[in-house]
């Protein structure tokens, strides 16, 4: 037998549901109800239920009426329909209005039950899984078109910058006005080094393999900061670093990288720009086979409409820095990959933190 399904059993004469519940009940979860009002809130009560059987015959309402009532709210479980009377009208009837996947005759036999039941399970997860794998096939088509409009969007507009000084530079011989131009192009530049890095990240993602090692935090946390260092003198940002490593953990290197770089980018970029004190703080506590990380600033913070959909691809919540909108959608999918889960806590223009859990491998 399949894992344990859920049935919902709905016939208006209570001896029915009590002996397909006492012979059953060891074999399936079995929710029954003596009208279809009732039936249904079960099934509102319990959506994961995966099979139906419902009596053709009942006062108020006939069984394929209800079935083609809930099939747009309820259109996973399967529908099973006992009757006693099943003439050709209203096998028709069951087929068109209800979506009927298998009669059953009253009064019906263990072995059928347990027969319609197995075959219903199966289909469910079948179509189930179908269902899902569609669900992520509209969502990936819908990323790709987004992604295809981002990139030539992104990478167009850097270099037009980069042909429009290099086309004026050459009718100028003002030396300062060089320079000038000389510095917005470097300006285009980094941004499309930026973004190229970030499409490197996004395909690692998605296509790369997991390469795991021991990982030193003290280390790494040593190259962030000389990596940030530029940030600390010239914008008089303090960072404050602690890491508490006692034992052994494995992980892949790279990915923590994109995870630290990213978080760490943004709580630089994201400082108030007339604040007296300007911080980001990165703690790292490995204990018990996890890794614990927490990134946190003094910055703008994140808007309270937005913070749902920070992680979102080319989202962004300011425009005080330039960016693409891959940071946090990449450092979600390297945390999803991980197999970690991550937080974040944020008040507008108090700051925002971080919250990252990572398992050992």
């Amino acid at each position: 037998m399949l894992e344990e399904a859920k049935i919902l059993y709905i016939d208006d004469e209570a001896n029915n549901l009590i002996s397909f519940k006492a012979n059953f009940r060891y074999r399936y979860e079995i929710f029954t109800a003596l009208d279809t009002t009732e039936g249904l809130q079960i099934l509102r009560q319990h959506p994961d239920i995966r099979v139906i059987f419902c009596d053709q015959r009942m006062p108020g309402e006939l069984g394929t009426d209800f079935f083609n009532r809930i099939k747009s709210d309820f259109n996973r479980p399967i529908r099973i329909l006992l009757t006693a009377h099943a003439d050709m009208e209203t096998v028709i009837e069951a087929i068109n209005k209800g979506h009927i996947f298998r009669f059953v005759r009253k009064p019906w036999m263990e072995e059928e039950i347990i027969s319609a039941i197995e075959e219903a399970n199966k289909f469910y997860i079948t179509t189930s899984l179908l269902d899902i794998r569609n669900e992520e096939l509209e969502k990936a088509y819908d990323e790709l078109d987004k992604f295809a409009y981002s990139v030539s969007h992104d990478l167009r507009d850097p270099l037009t910058g980069i042909l429009s000084a290099t086309q004026l530079a050459s009718t100028l011989d003002n030396i300062e006005e060089i320079r000038e131009l000389l510095g917005l192009m470097e300006s285009s530049v980094s941004m499309l080094d930026d973004y190229i890095n970030s499409l490197r990240d996004y395909y690692l993602l998605r296509r790369g393999e997991l390469t795991i090692s021991p990982i030193n935090f003290n280390e790494l946390s040593e190259n962030i900061r000389q990596f940030y260092k530029i940030y600390t003198q010239n914008d008089e940002t303090i960072f404050n670093i602690t890491v508490n490593q006692q034992e052994t953990f494995r992980g892949d290197k790279a990915v923590f990288e994109l995870i630290f770089h990213n978080l760490l980018s943004n709580a630089f970029k994201y400082q108030k720009k007339d604040a007296k004190v300007k911080q980001v703080n990165l703690s790292v506590e490995v204990t018990d086979g996890y890794a614990f990380i927490e990134v946190s600033d003094k910055g703008i913070g994140i808007s309270p409409q937005n913070i749902d959909n920070i992680f979102k691809l080319f989202f962004r919540d300011s425009d005080q820095a330039e960016g693409m909108g891959f940071g946090l959608y990449n450092v979600q999918g390297a945390v999803s990959k991980i197999q970690g889960s991550i937080e974040v806590e944020s008040q507008l223009g108090a700051g925002t933190c971080f919250k990252v859990k990572i398992p050992s491998k």
